[in-house]
Formats: structure tokens, sequence, C-alpha cells
């Protein structure tokens, strides 16, 4: 389990792809999530936007992320 430090209040999920370098760009992290790869908390995220906050728990290609 990787833990993804921000530094604001919440980031928003097609950011957080970006910053964790699993989307090179906005294109590919659209792409990602549309592609009902990513979960967060367990659940299905098809929003670009859901904003993430420190505890948040992101599932990525089988890889899990927290947020801090």
């Amino acid at each position: 389990m990787g833990k993804i430090k921000i530094n604001t209040e919440f980031i928003k999920l097609d950011q957080f792809l970006k910053w964790t370098g699993i989307a090179e760009n906005g294109v590919m992290a659209k792409d990602i999530i549309l592609d009902g790869e990513v979960l967060v908390d367990g659940e299905l995220e098809k929003r670009r936007g859901k904003k993430l906050y420190p505890g948040n728990i992101v599932l990525v290609f089988g890889k899990e992320y927290v947020v801090e």
C-alpha cells in the first residue's frame, strides 16, 4: 500500500492519478477513470472531479494508495 501525501485539504481524482504518476496526463487519467479501473474506499468511482481527502483509499490497477 502506497501512502500519498497531499499539501491541500483535498485533491481531485484525476489530479491524484497524475500526481502519483499513474496517468501521464489528464486525458489518460480520464480514460482510466471512465474505464472503471478506480475504486475509492471500495466503491467504483467514475467522476474525475471526485474529491479525495486524507484517509481515503484508492485502488487502481490492483494497487492500493492511501491519501495522507
